[in-house]
């Protein structure tokens, strides 16, 4: 009978001392996604023209975001913003990859795309795919895009969420930043998880 008490409270004490021996997760500013979204998974063409998938970015940090190079003001102020986050990063910025995919593929080609993310930084780059690969990539990450009808001109605008998705360097979910993060929450988490 004592001996069972003595294996009952030995196994407590190792159940009590288990979680402190394990990696704590760091305390992120941004809203942790971890567990929630699916890995880092497609099959575009990046703005070189080539096929590209999600293990071209393994071993990298990875923001998608989802946007249009003809956005009149949600894209480029976000892209703006995650320039300002390469530079808080400084020699750290060469181990993240921000990529642009288009919600427009029919205006932005790969030569368009290319000349757009050029403006924010050699980190960017600008993804593209068919109707069909857009619509499997943007239902995977819970992504909402839809095309108003073009005006007399044939311009038209394309309203889509405007979510970053942050993915770890082996391509699982980690964090969401969202309107109104700063560049400076996006970096400080960006390395913590790189320490992490």
């Amino acid at each position: 009978m004592i001996t069972l008490r003595r294996g009952a409270l030995a196994l407590a004490f190792l159940a009590l001392a288990l979680p402190a021996c394990a990696p704590r997760e760091p305390h992120f500013a941004l809203q942790s996604v971890s567990g929630l979204l699916p890995r880092l998974q497609f099959q575009l063409t990046d703005d070189n023209g080539r096929a590209v998938t999600a293990d071209d970015y393994r071993g990298k940090l990875v923001l998608l975001y989802f946007g249009y190079t003809q956005c009149p003001d949600a894209c480029p102020t976000t892209l703006t913003m995650l320039a300002s986050v390469m530079h808080r990063l400084g020699p750290q910025a060469a181990n993240v990859r921000v990529l642009f995919v288009t919600v427009d593929p029919q205006r932005d080609t790969s030569a368009v795309l290319k000349r757009y993310v050029a403006f924010f930084g050699p980190q960017f780059v600008g993804l593209r795919g068919d109707d069909s690969a857009l619509t499997t990539l943007t239902k995977r990450y819970r992504i909402a895009y839809h095309r108003e009808p073009p005006d007399h001109n044939g311009y038209y605008a394309v309203d889509h969420s405007s979510a970053i998705f942050i993915f770890d360097t082996a391509g699982r979910p980690r964090l969401l930043a969202q309107e109104g993060d700063s560049a400076q929450t996006i970096a400080q988490d960006l390395q913590r998880l790189t320490a992490s």
